[in-house]
């Protein structure tokens, strides 16, 4: 369920720097009271319900602080949880298994919480064309767990960066001096760096939207901010000439009503930026 950007690099180096952070010269609590060779088993326990996600990262922590480590799988990615359930259980040498504790608990927990919210999302649209997309209001340097966290959840994954997508928005029609300008430079760059990225324009209101009609030569209209009755009347007006996305203010509890709009795409910050951590916790049992 990974998502094909996310790859075995991006996770190394992430353990890496969490562990770093965390652990630098070494776990002296561990250390001081723990047999060099002692071997642990420990369950990760859920405190909530919700989505599970971030086993197969576990998985890679696990390894990393103890390739001789094994850990047994009972709720798979992605699969509804509650509080009780034991989502799995991991042998492995008690030091490593510590030092690895909160790295994993810190990262599920954010996952899990992302992918609950993006779940819920997911099944307010799910008889609906629309499809949910994330943002790039993400955490700095995790943004590839969040955006993975996303994917767990049902939703999709929109741009993961500046560099993958050109997105037009209202400062850089200011700034280049118009919607036709911003476009004609944006052809220009592409065809000059042999780029063909898809361009995204963003607009404010109807006459934008006529607009950047007449002009075209974009792959997806974002309507921002646009009231419901309006986001009807722009979508109307697309006819399907271009994707068309709704933007701006889009919560749990009103996505449906901008789905209904027959927009293709919803794109929600709020999937990354307001959800809440799923509680879980990993014990010793032996």
């Amino acid at each position: 369920m990974r998502p094909t950007q996310i790859t075995d690099q991006h996770i190394h180096d992430f353990i890496v720097a969490g562990l770093f952070e965390d652990v630098r010269d070494g776990d002296h609590t561990s250390q001081a009271t723990i047999p060099a060779d002692k071997r642990s088993k420990a369950v990760l326990k859920v405190k909530d319900y919700g989505v599970l996600a971030g086993v197969e990262l576990a998985q890679h922590i696990f390894r990393h602080v103890d390739p001789t480590s094994t850990v047994t799988v009972h709720k798979p990615e992605g699969k509804d949880v509650f509080y009780g359930e034991i989502a799995f259980e991991v042998e492995a040498n008690t030091r490593a298994l510590l030092q690895a504790e909160r790295l994993v608990l810190n990262a599920m927990q954010r996952m899990s919480g992302i992918a609950t919210l993006s779940s819920r999302f997911a099944f307010e649209v799910g008889d609906l064309p629309t499809k949910i997309l994330d943002t790039r209001k993400t955490t700095p340097l995790i943004r590839f767990l969040e955006k993975w966290a996303v994917h767990i959840g049902g939703c999709q994954n929109y741009r993961w960066g500046l560099y993958d997508w050109i997105m037009i928005k209202d400062n850089h029609v200011e700034a280049a001096g118009g919607v036709k300008e911003a476009l004609h430079r944006a052809h220009e760059y592409q065809r000059e760096h042999n780029l063909n990225l898809g361009i995204t324009l963003e607009v404010r209101n109807l006459v934008e939207v006529e607009e950047a009609l007449s002009i075209g030569g974009f792959t997806r209209m974002m309507f921002d901010n646009f009231e419901i009755p309006i986001l009807r009347e722009g979508v109307a007006m697309v006819d399907k000439r271009f994707e068309t996305e709704a933007s701006g203010g889009i919560t749990l509890f009103n996505v449906r009503k901008y789905a209904l709009t027959g927009v293709d795409f919803v794109s929600a910050g709020a999937l990354t930026h307001s959800a809440q951590p799923l509680d879980l916790s990993l014990k010793i049992v032996g």
